[in-house]
């Protein structure tokens, strides 16, 4: 059966179309942020619907740092996302090493149980996490944050690694055996190297997820001390020195985000092997 040109060229134009339509409802925010970021203040009521500022200024990233502690803020939310993606990956390699390769009672309800929890919304365990946080003295401290986002971050982590040492072959366990290697052993110097891509990608969105993550966040801190990002941005509404603190807001969304762009760029090779490892078998 012969193709029809013209069908296929007409499919291809609707696949193109379909490209840019996508292209465009992801990068249009993002371009949007930035080009009010980079609009004077003054002026970002009377230009809000033009496409590129008439006199691009760097006002609104001086006035983020000015106006309040934004660098220590990003300096909380760095050192409690890496805590958090840190502990839950050392966590979930031990936790999935043996979910994964040894056989006991209730393995199946014990995953399903890890993956039940990951699915709860914020909002229902928020006063359990108070509490606990509050008993143990870490209220607005980077220890209750890191506490708090790994109710979240450790089940993803461990069930996504799981999933990965499932599939690593059994010989090159087998052999780290005969050569007399303890199960550590084993873990550490021959299934940690081979769990990279699945390490980086579970620890990159675990990552994000920390780094945006609001809620707890809100809640955990009252004091710049321990206050993340995502809190500080929300309050700059009553701390502008201006009517329209909207420029301001979409300077820091801007420099929040950049990092994250960054480091999908330098590991989007480790990114896409993990996500498509296990797809298939064989």
């Amino acid at each position: 059966m012969r193709k029809n040109p013209v069908l296929n060229q007409i499919v291809q134009a609707l696949f193109w179309v379909l490209v840019l339509i996508i292209l465009f409802y992801v990068l249009f925010p993002f371009y949007w942020a930035l080009k009010t970021s980079f609009t004077n203040p003054a002026e970002l009521s009377k230009t809000a619907l033009d496409w590129f500022p008439s006199s691009p200024t760097w006002e609104n990233y001086r006035a983020v740092f000015q106006g309040q502690p934004f660098g220590r803020n990003l300096f909380n939310s760095l050192g409690v996302a890496a805590g958090t993606v840190i502990i839950s990956l050392l966590l979930s390699v031990l936790s999935a090493y043996a979910l994964g390769k040894f056989r006991f009672r209730f393995k199946s309800a014990l995953m399903y149980i890890i993956l039940g929890v990951s699915v709860f919304p914020q909002i229902a365990v928020l006063g359990g996490m108070y509490t606990t946080v509050r008993a143990l003295g870490l209220y607005n401290t980077w220890g209750g944050l890191i506490l708090s986002y790994m109710i979240f971050t450790l089940p993803f982590t461990v069930w996504v690694l799981t999933s990965f040492v499932r599939e690593i072959p059994n010989e090159l366990e087998e052999a780290a055996v005969v050569d007399g290697a303890s199960p550590l052993q084993t873990l550490f110097r021959v299934m940690l190297p081979v769990m990279t891509p699945a390490l980086v990608t579970t620890g990159l969105l675990g990552f994000i997820g920390a780094w945006n993550e609001f809620l707890f966040a809100l809640t955990f801190t009252t004091t710049d001390v321990a206050r993340t990002v995502p809190v500080a941005i929300g309050s700059f509404s009553g701390a502008s020195q201006y009517e329209n603190p909207f420029g301001q807001i979409m300077a820091a969304s801007v420099i929040v985000t950049i990092p994250l762009i960054v480091l999908v760029l330098i590991f989007q090779r480790n990114i896409v092997s993990g996500l498509t490892a296990g797809a298939v078998k064989g």
